[in-house]
């Protein structure tokens, strides 16, 4: 029976991708989807919740209304996980990242909050919400900064590069 990617039925490699290439794979994937799921864990035990989320360089953000019971588990403990990836065919296709850092809750007047905002494309949300334009909302935001990030891609294997590649925010960043 002839194979579509007889490349996957061959031992994995093992190489690693450069971090510049890695990099760029990695915001390709962050810029390309609009959807993640988030895993928190609070009082109540674990929680996995699909958010629309908006990428800034290494970081995702959502607004979130403040008691929902992701936003508690963050107050309880704000060490999360994020999973994102692109929609899958076969496992030639798969391609995911999972990121890993803190929450952090930015409030409306936040100072922090100005460097976020402009790439958070609020206005999807409130023309979706039949809400003016005019008036751009004071919601929560929530920001993930990833400290490390997990990268899985099986066509790099044709490549002769593993597919499960692992960056970490370098100490200058």
């Amino acid at each position: 029976m002839p194979l579509t990617n007889p490349w996957l039925s061959e031992p994995s490699p093992e190489r690693r991708l450069d971090r510049e290439r890695l990099e760029e794979r990695i915001l390709n994937l962050l810029s390309s989807q609009n959807m993640c799921v988030l895993a928190t864990a609070g009082p109540a035990g674990p929680l996995a919740t699909p958010v629309r989320y908006y990428p800034l360089d290494f970081a995702v953000m959502f607004t979130a209304a403040p008691r929902s019971p992701k936003m508690r588990n963050i107050a309880a403990d704000p060490r999360v996980s994020v999973g994102i990836f692109a929609p899958l065919v076969g496992l030639a296709s798969s391609r995911g990242a999972q990121l890993f850092g803190t929450a952090r809750v930015l409030p409306a007047g936040h100072p922090d909050r100005a460097h976020y905002w402009p790439a958070f494309r609020w206005e999807n949300e409130h023309a979706e919400r039949g809400r003016p334009l005019s008036e751009p909302p004071a919601d929560t935001l929530v920001v993930i900064e990833a400290e490390r990030i997990v990268y899985t891609e099986h066509w790099l294997r044709r490549e002769n590069f593993a597919a499960r590649q692992f960056w970490r925010r370098s100490r200058s960043a």
